[in-house]
């Protein structure tokens, strides 16, 4: 099956795909963002991210090579509100060109690397990168500790030494199948995990 058919089968099977709005920068300084939906949490001691990107014909998408270049990312969420900006950012335009600015998104420091956070994301996680594997010719997946979590403090309750998210607040999108289908996570339903000891007792 050509590889172009095998994304389509794949990408449209294992779904709703959390986003991850990856900001970077070039060597030179240059921003960068773009979403990606080949993402998810691995690990929370230490707390670890990954993040697939795949192939682009002729040279390496920005984001893999800024990556591969600085070893630092910055993961922010994206909720229903900032849908439109985050496609802004998909827009295939030149290294040279911060798409934050192209999107009219505003950016803040990040406390320990370089790349920014996008502002109005409720949810960033300031990156360095722990594994980059070539998984395919001009294909790789980035594994990342996360240095730092940043959250609005709309998005939480709770107490302020065990907060929780507000689900409802946080409105994050997932992919689904095709160029252009998305989801919002706000259909959901809860399951008690069962324990081994009370099935016995019964």
């Amino acid at each position: 099956m050509p590889a172009a058919d095998r994304y389509r089968l794949l990408a449209s099977t294992v779904m709703p795909r959390p986003i991850a709005w990856v900001v970077t920068c070039s060597p030179d300084g240059t921003v960068n963002a773009a979403p990606y939906s080949f993402f998810n949490l691995f690990g929370a001691d230490r707390p670890t991210v990954a993040l697939g990107i795949l192939a682009r014909p002729g040279q390496p998408k920005d984001t893999a090579a800024n990556i591969r270049a600085t070893g630092e990312f910055v993961v922010n969420l994206v909720p229903y509100a900032l849908v439109e900006a985050m496609n802004a950012t998909c827009i295939d335009a030149p290294p040279d060109i911060d798409e934050l600015a192209l999107a009219g998104l505003g950016s803040t420091p990040s406390l320990a690397i370089r790349p920014p956070r996008i502002t109005a994301s409720p949810v960033a996680f300031e990156c360095r990168t722990s594994h980059l594997l070539e998984t395919g010719p001009g294909q790789v997946l980035v594994v990342g500790e996360v240095l730092h979590a940043h959250y609005a403090q709309r998005v939480l309750t709770g107490d302020v030494d065990r907060p929780r998210v507000d689900h409802a607040a946080l409105d994050l999108v997932g992919r689904m199948h095709g160029a252009s289908a998305y989801t919002r996570t706000r259909d959901l339903f809860d399951l008690d995990r069962p324990v081994w000891r009370g099935a016995l007792d019964r």
